[in-house]
């Protein structure tokens, strides 16, 4: 399977931040959670096309050979700075409704306060013609659908949902019409919407 460079450059000579960073001394954190970072950034303002080593090197004061040495491709870097997005977390309040408006309430807050919504778009477009992107990103994806997985296998044991239930069908219905909202905004995305939003799903899926 093809894996793409970060870019056609050659890693650029160690310099003082690299030195650090050598075999037996530890890994700069700072300069990870930097690189990672600028990363998200450069993702969410000029798309995955236009995110290269040298922009990434500059916007994260690291040099180049400690990109290359870290990350092996971009699909490897991207995926990194994912991970750092905090995970959402599944409530069992007992009532199906309100667990996930809570947490669609939750996602839409770290798409508002991170760079994680512009990268995401961003990765979404990339995704459909890149065939080593969507093999290395979508189990990301899949597991960032288990915390809502959870709240339906709880409401399938409390019967508020149909036994028979496809519950991937039920994941697509529930986040597909939000995540066109959030990502390519064609409306505003109030506490009302998401409610309407989350009320159509359920009446679709026969939840109680």
């Amino acid at each position: 399977m093809f894996v793409q460079k970060l870019d056609e450059e050659h890693p650029a000579s160690d310099g003082p931040a690299d030195r650090a960073g050598q075999p037996g001394r530890p890994r700069s954190r700072e300069a990870e959670d930097a690189i990672l970072e600028a990363t998200m950034l450069i993702l969410a303002e000029e798309g995955y096309g236009g995110l290269t080593t040298a922009k990434i090197a500059a916007r994260a004061r690291a040099s180049k050979s400690t990109i290359y040495r870290r990350w092996p491709s971009k699909e490897h870097l991207v995926l990194a700075a994912f991970d750092r997005s905090p995970p959402l977390e599944a409530r069992d309040s007992g009532n199906l409704a309100h667990d996930l408006l809570d947490i669609v309430q939750q996602f839409v807050r770290l798409l508002r306060e991170t760079p994680l919504g512009g990268a995401l778009a961003a990765l979404a477009a990339e995704r459909a013609h890149n065939p080593s992107l969507a093999a290395a990103f979508d189990p990301w994806l899949t597991r960032r659908r288990q915390p809502t997985r959870q709240i339906l296998e709880n409401a399938l044991v409390r019967g508020e949902l149909p036994a028979d239930l496809d519950i991937e069908l039920a994941l697509d219905l529930i986040w597909g019409p939000l995540l066109l909202r959030l990502v390519f905004p064609q409306a505003a995305v109030t506490p009302q919407a998401m409610t309407d939003l989350l009320r159509a799903a359920l009446r679709g899926l026969g939840a109680r």
